[in-house]
């Protein structure tokens, strides 16, 4: 069949070499071949322009941007969202043919093209995610090593930081010399760790300042420059959720549900989505729990009801929902958060 009558195009992405299904208007399977990912954008160059649909993963933003500007219109979707159309005996042409079939649902949630801009602030977000694991990694093995030889030290990584300095002044410790020094190599390593993650803040810092959309969201209680530009990076304006409830719900700060029979029971959260956008705004919720909880105002009045009958932990989960909701307002609606005490009666 010509070409011409594709109306749905899934490509399953490989690194290399990558998979085409297209269907027609009926759903019916009119194309199938095998191309290599630089040759893609030269089959589609030519009209008319169809629906593309793809798994989000790596690549996929990139050559969704390539095949938008020829006039396609670009469905990206969750891996797992596709699984579920991928007919038995799995191999790659099926996985596309499941990725043209899902596009095509009606009640399918796609993902947003990512812009140039986002997927580099995604980029610098992922790397100092690395380096600090990597701080982490060198902190516990320092730990260890100096435990080994009868050495406690506090919890906590500038109180360590401390101890350490001044374990490499001692030159009485009875470690040993070449420990001593195995040490100090260790530590010259954390510092230079310490220099690139203290670049990137200050990198998330400027790029905080300089983006309308990032100085709204600092002004909430709990989100600083980091949360703001990595929350500006995964959502962009938020357009992609219909209400407030879907970004906590998005983010897995929401109970697990499972109902069965008409009887309701919740769970944990389900830690769906972007994982390290929730760790950060649970980071944040902890961070700002304290002072919101002693304001005079609806949130306040609910984080002591809260406190008193959930537990701390809880409370934290629920209070970083409630942020990701204000998040999604302070994006859709371009206005600044602003805190509204109750006036004092007398």
């Amino acid at each position: 069949m010509a070409k011409s009558s594709v109306a749905v195009l899934g490509i399953d992405l490989g690194e290399n070499s990558c998979s085409l299904v297209g269907l027609d208007a009926a759903g019916a399977v009119v194309l199938r071949r095998r191309a290599r990912r630089e040759t893609i954008v030269g089959l589609t160059a030519k009209p008319p322009a169809c629906i593309v649909a793809m798994e989000a993963c790596c690549g996929a933003h990139h050559l969704g941007q390539l095949l938008a500007a020829q006039g396609h219109t670009i469905r990206l979707m969750s891996p797992e969202y596709v699984r579920p159309s991928v007919k038995a005996q799995k191999n790659d042409d099926r996985d596309a043919e499941a990725i043209a079939e899902a596009a095509t649902r009606p009640t399918m949630r796609f993902v947003l093209l990512k812009a140039q801009d986002q997927l580099h602030m995604q980029s610098l977000h992922r790397v100092r995610s690395r380096l600090v694991g990597i701080r982490t990694m060198l902190m516990n093995q320092l730990r260890a090593i100096l435990l080994e030889r009868g050495l406690v030290f506090p919890q906590g990584r500038r109180k360590f930081e401390t101890a350490i300095g001044t374990l490499l002044r001692d030159s009485e410790m009875p470690i040993g010399a070449r420990i001593q020094s195995l040490v100090a190599e260790i530590r010259e390593e954390w510092v230079s760790l310490d220099g690139r993650i203290d670049a990137l803040d200050r990198e998330f810092v400027t790029h905080a300042r300089a983006d309308e959309a990032a100085r709204r969201l600092v002004s909430i209680p709990g989100v600083g420059p980091m949360t703001a530009t990595a929350l500006r990076a995964a959502v962009d304006d938020g357009s992609a959720f219909a209400s407030a409830r879907d970004l906590p719900a998005w983010l897995g700060l929401v109970p697990r549900q499972h109902t069965t029979g008409g009887k309701p029971k919740l769970l944990g959260i389900v830690r769906r989505g972007n994982a390290y956008l929730r760790e950060l705004f649970i980071h944040g919720a902890r961070a700002a729990l304290t002072s919101l909880s002693k304001v005079e105002d609806p949130t306040g009045r609910w984080l002591r009801g809260l406190l008193v009958r959930a537990h701390y932990n809880v409370v934290v989960v629920a209070l970083a929902a409630k942020l990701a909701r204000i998040a999604w307002a302070t994006l859709r609606k371009g206005v600044s958060f602003e805190r509204r005490p109750e006036p004092a009666f007398a």
